[in-house]
């Protein structure tokens, strides 16, 4: 990062680099898609954030996904991906604790559909069961996960498509004084959330 960015990097005397040093309680990750990455050596041509990394990010190969498309032209479904980018986290960062503090997919915002239909988002409870299942996984493997915040509580203003798109396992009613009604993955994430995990004596 130093040889790349160099002087738009901010300068630290010793003792500021001291203090930083090992200095979070916890690594929190946003997840929700992956992409597939090429080698560009010649893209920093006008250097900035977007082309610091020297390459070039597509959600195909060979014109294959990488996974299913959400609403959003960014986000392919890859669940696995998460699942690398813990274990990733956990051998370049010293098994840190980490909390995945966004996680989730987004539907098309059609203000045709009935109410019922608009609540009926199963798509979002594959995607989440999924995902959580490699969280899971990766537990089972030694990466301290703490936390799992979903992306988001109620549908919301998206940076990149407005109200156009739907995160939300709320489904929050824009023309009728914002009111908020459950998708049916809130009732998945309750149901899930009330399940007895076998504790330590269980397993004796």
């Amino acid at each position: 990062m130093e040889n790349l960015v160099g002087n738009r990097l901010p300068k630290f005397s010793w003792y500021e680099s001291w203090l930083v040093r090992r200095s979070f309680d916890f690594i929190g990750l946003n997840y929700y898609t992956s992409y597939y990455a090429t080698d560009a050596p010649d893209i920093n041509a006008n250097p900035g954030y977007l082309t610091d990394s020297l390459a070039n990010l597509t959600n195909k190969r060979n014109g294959i996904p990488i996974g299913p498309p959400a609403a959003s032209t960014w986000l392919s479904v890859y669940p696995r991906g998460i699942y690398e980018l813990l274990r990733y986290t956990k051998k370049k960062y010293d098994n840190p604790v980490i909390y995945i503090t966004e996680n989730g997919v987004d539907e098309v915002n059609d203000p045709t559909i009935p109410l019922k239909e608009a609540l009926a988002d199963g798509a979002r409870i594959d995607y989440y069961d999924e995902h959580l299942y490699y969280v899971h996984t990766a537990i089972k493997e030694g990466v301290r996960v703490k936390g799992f915040f979903a992306w988001s509580f109620g549908d919301s203003f998206e940076w990149n498509d407005g109200y156009t798109v739907r995160f939300g396992i709320y489904y929050v009613d824009y023309k009728d004084g914002l009111k908020r009604y459950p998708k049916l993955s809130a009732t998945w994430f309750k149901n899930f959330l009330q399940v007895k995990l076998p504790t330590y004596s269980d397993l004796r």
